[in-house]
């Protein structure tokens, strides 16, 4: 079994160092389904919930509650998010929110897109509260996160055609 990253050898918590690793571009993608009335859903198409447009509101909470990870969850890295998406798409029953998230950074942006997608169902819940007692939020999950290595820019001398060939540094 592999050691926990964030326990240290003395047993407390700690933030790993990840200064040695290299840059690589990141993505994340998590899911999560929220149940909702047929009634519920029907006053959100028609924009009649009291509190607002719900699937704008929570869009907007989802991507702001991934960019705030590390002040929410102790041992995550600030990182710097070059894209948040929060999709969301109705079906019978309910909705299916995805959050995709992606950096260039030196570790993962997985728990990104879990926060985004968790705080955008937290939204419509809240949203929705006053109408629908049986809400229930389930299946949040990583659906596949990915890592690969940064291109290189071309320095002076370097032609269009060569820069692939630019070694990793």
């Amino acid at each position: 079994m592999r050691r926990l990253t964030h326990i240290g050898v003395d047993g407390r918590a700690q933030m790993v160092d990840v200064s040695d690793k290299p840059l690589s571009t990141r993505v994340a993608i998590a899911k999560g389904k929220i149940k909702l009335q047929r009634k519920t859903l029907e006053l959100i198409s028609g924009d009649q919930i009291a509190k607002g447009n719900v699937f704008a509101t929570a869009r907007i909470a989802g991507i702001q509650a991934a960019k705030q990870t590390a002040q929410v969850i102790p041992l995550c890295h600030t990182l710097p998010l070059s894209e948040v998406k929060v999709d969301i798409v109705t079906s019978v029953g309910g909705v299916e929110v995805t959050c995709i998230a992606r950096t260039v950074a030196q570790t993962g942006v997985e728990m990104e897109a879990l926060v985004g997608v968790t705080i955008a169902m937290l939204t419509i819940y809240d949203m929705c509260k006053a109408v629908d007692k049986d809400m229930r939020i389930s299946d949040v999950h990583l659906v596949v996160k990915t890592k690969s290595a940064v291109a290189r820019p071309m320095t002076a001398g370097t032609k269009a055609d060569d820069a692939h060939k630019a070694p990793l540094q």
